[in-house]
This record gives structure tokens, sequence and C-alpha cells, in this order.
């Protein structure tokens, strides 16, 4: 087997919806917490297994496991679906374009979006905070990384997340106590 496992996605049907099966629950919230549009969320869970296809011979598991990785991916694809939308909106003053859903699609993208709505309160009052640091936070105190999986998807060393992470505590403690913030796991 290939030093990196991953890379077999890419040509291997049967690999890829191994991984997909696995990890599309995780995707669809780490998206749903981000976004509050059922339509936008369906195409950016597509669009980061799309990417993975594409990105997966890049992987390493000596950079940190499988979902830290993943959720690299998804923030990679997040942020530019971000920086396209900002581009229309600029040039056309509105968000346009979205593929059609039946009403059962929506209605379950509905449901989850409602689901994750207190991570995505959680992510937007994060916002204040320094990009590095709200991107180590979020990553562990609401998608649930360790502080090395989080290094992995962000493509830090563990100890610089960790001092982010330390940044992050000193600072919303500043504000109001987070006891849910106290503790990362390792």
């Amino acid at each position: 087997m290939a030093k990196n496992g991953l890379a077999r996605i890419g040509h291997e049907p049967d690999a890829f919806e191994d991984f997909y099966r696995r990890h599309v629950e995780a995707v669809s919230r780490f998206v749903a917490r981000r976004v509050a549009d059922p339509h936008t969320a369906a195409d950016l869970t597509a669009d980061v297994f799309l990417a993975v296809i594409d990105s997966a011979h890049t992987y390493s598991p000596s950079a940190g496991t499988e979902i830290g990785w993943l959720y690299g991916v998804a923030r990679n694809v997040l942020a530019g679906e971000r920086r396209r939308a900002a581009r229309e909106h600029h040039t056309t003053g509105r968000v346009a374009g979205r593929r059609l859903l039946d009403a059962d699609d929506i209605a379950r993208l509905e449901e989850r979006i409602d689901a994750e709505s207190a991570g995505r309160r959680t992510y937007e009052a994060l916002s204040a905070l320094p990009k590095g640091t709200q991107a180590v936070l979020e990553l562990i105190a609401v998608d649930g990384l360790t502080v090395t999986e989080a290094a992995a998807a962000l493509g830090i060393r563990p100890v610089t997340a960790r001092v982010r992470l330390h940044r992050a505590r000193k600072l919303i403690k500043e504000i109001s106590p987070a006891p849910a913030l106290a503790y990362a796991k390792e």
C-alpha cells in the first residue's frame, strides 16, 4: 500500500466512497456551523469532497489525522467561497445562481442548520479575535479537534496552536468566563 492511503481516492471510486461515507456527516456539520443557507451548505459540502479528490495525494499521516487534514481542506473551500461571494456581491450587489434542491433536501439542511445555530453563533462571536487565534479556537472549541489536529488543519506547529489557544482563552476570559473552553483535548 502507498505511503499515503488517501491518494487512492483520486482514482479508485470505492476508496473515495468509503472516505465520503466516513466523513460526510462531519463535513456537513462543519459547513452548517458556518453558513445559514441550505443550498450553499449542500454546494459547499460537495465542493469539499471535490477538493479532496484533487488534493488527497497531499495528505501526510505524519502531519496529522485525516479529520484535521479534511477540516483544513474544508476551511480552504469555505474561504474560497467567501472570496468568490464577496467578489460577486461587489459586482452584482447580490448573490445569485443557486441550484435547485427538492423539498426533502431543503428540510434536512434547514434542520441541520438549525441544529448548528449555537455553533454558528459561537463562530460569529469569535470574529472579534485575531484571525490566527480565532481559527485555532474555532477548530478546537467548535469543531472538536485536538490541538494537534487543529495545528495540522492550519498548517502550523502544535506549539503555535497551543500559544494561540492560550491567548484566545485569556481574551475570552476577559469578556466572560467560558468553562466550555477551559479544556482542549491534546
